[in-house]
């Protein structure tokens, strides 16, 4: 026993010789050694065809591989013929944690839509559910448009809006002899989920009212979307289409004045006292589509709109909850381009984002207009076409929903549809172009997005 301790202590005088010779001379402290970062796991999304090329109604699967490996364009993935199936009757609307490590998805439609699960991400099509299924069906429908906020990945918000045309008494619009048009009401739905319980935390219903000249002029909102959380946390942007009918029939009327963009702002967590406010630079929808429309950024949120008369913009709503009409940045005159239309974007951490567009000189492709990607600077007010990337009168974009981001580098997917392509990653910062991955695709199918 005596001998054991002897080496013990011959042990610990020689493991702090060793330590103090490591030392400099000028600091007696001994430096760590770094400790090795983590990759982050880059998700690829593919949506494959239903009954016609770039429908994605045939259903989403995921795959995931490292940010080494997708920067890699020796590596090749073929998420089509061994990705992960994600449960949606349609293409799936899927979300992913800011770490990458965890995906969420809100089913579309059919008999399983509306429900939300989470998986963990483990690498290739190895995707783990965790936690309980919880469905938000009963309160937005089965085809729920929903978003994530931005708020550490705790909470997802999901909205619909239902519209009745009213007329006077005893009037409809086949009735000649009294169909005289009131207004239209549009019902709001908004719905929070527990992301890290899977639970509902609120939900609230109600009227959204526009001013009472326009809704005479025959306006109401048709349509919302991509709930935002403001800096302060409390308040919640909500995106809107609106929509027209004329007042002498009843009937939709598609040829009437752009009003100017508008946004449902709610008290949050409350969900209660809508309001809207008017952007007096856009004009047009902002409800966006399948991607995130709007984003927080150096204390405010910067939004895109769809079908401006005069190009999409990026609107800017302040910390007041009111937009910033002084912020004027038009895709138009940015990207020399006539009738752009912001498809999807995403800004890094540095305010500058990567943004997927078409306009009205893109080539009719087999899905749809031709789409391409812009290099954004929020505070430049400037967009730049990324020349880096290949395009094909078949890259369809109007479907995209996500894009990765890690630090300033932002990964997208390339792909025109039923052809191969590859995973980009662009350096928001430098404006540096990175070929990444080869993509595999299928006849009729596409890719949707990274996460």
């Amino acid at each position: 026993m005596k001998r054991h301790l002897l080496n013990l202590n011959a042990f610990a005088a020689a493991i702090l010789t060793v330590g103090l010779t490591a030392c400099s001379s000028d600091d007696n402290t001994i430096t760590p050694e770094p400790e090795p970062t983590e990759s982050r796991w880059i998700t690829i999304a593919a949506a494959r065809m239903g009954e016609n090329p770039g429908d994605g109604n045939g259903g989403t699967l995921i795959y995931a591989l490292s940010a080494e490996d997708a920067k890699d364009p020796t590596k090749s993935i073929a998420p089509f013929d061994n990705g992960f199936i994600v449960p949606s009757n349609r293409t799936a609307r899927l979300q992913a944690s800011e770490d990458g490590n965890t995906i969420f998805n809100i089913s579309y439609a059919g008999d399983t839509g509306g429900n939300y699960s989470k998986y963990l991400v483990k690498g290739g099509q190895n995707f783990v559910q965790t936690g309980t299924e919880v469905s938000i069906a009963p309160y937005v429908g089965n085809a729920p448009r929903w978003i994530k906020l931005f708020d550490g990945d705790k909470t997802g918000a999901a909205v619909y809006v239902s519209t009745e045309h009213q007329f006077d008494d005893n009037g409809t619009p086949n009735d000649a002899t009294d169909d005289t048009y009131l207004r239209t009401e549009a019902t709001m739905g908004v719905v929070t989920l527990d992301l890290e319980n899977s639970l509902i935390k609120n939900f609230e219903e109600q009227s959204i009212p526009l001013s009472a000249e326009e809704e005479a002029n025959g306006y109401y909102i048709s349509r919302i979307d991509m709930p935002t959380l403001n800096a302060a946390g409390n308040k919640l942007y909500i995106g809107a289409r609106l929509s027209k009918v004329d007042p002498a029939t009843g009937e939709t009327d598609r040829n009437g004045e752009v009003l100017g963009s508008k946004t449902i702002v709610l008290d949050y967590p409350s969900l209660l006292n809508p309001t809207i406010i008017t952007s007096t630079v856009g004009y047009g929808n902002t409800n966006g589509y399948r991607s995130i429309n709007a984003f927080l950024y150096n204390g405010s949120v910067y939004q895109a709109n769809q079908g401006d008369p005069n190009g999409s913009h990026i609107l800017k709503i302040d910390a007041n909850n009111q937009y910033d009409d002084s912020y004027v940045f038009n895709l138009d005159a940015a990207l020399g381009v006539e009738d752009a239309y912001i498809l999807a974007w995403r800004p890094a951490g540095n305010g500058k984002a990567v943004l997927a567009y078409r306009h009205a000189g893109s080539a009719e492709g087999v899905a749809g207009a031709q789409g391409f990607f812009a290099l954004v600077d929020l505070e430049a007010r400037t967009a730049t076409k990324i020349e880096d990337i290949p395009y094909d009168p078949d890259f369809y974009l109007f479907q995209y929903q996500g894009f990765a981001v890690d630090g300033n580098e932002i990964y997208l997917t390339q792909a025109p549809v039923g052809k191969n392509g590859n995973i980009y990653v662009v350096n928001t910062e430098t404006g540096e172009v990175t070929k990444g991955a080869e993509l595999v695709n299928v006849a009729g199918s596409h890719f949707i997005g990274a996460w």
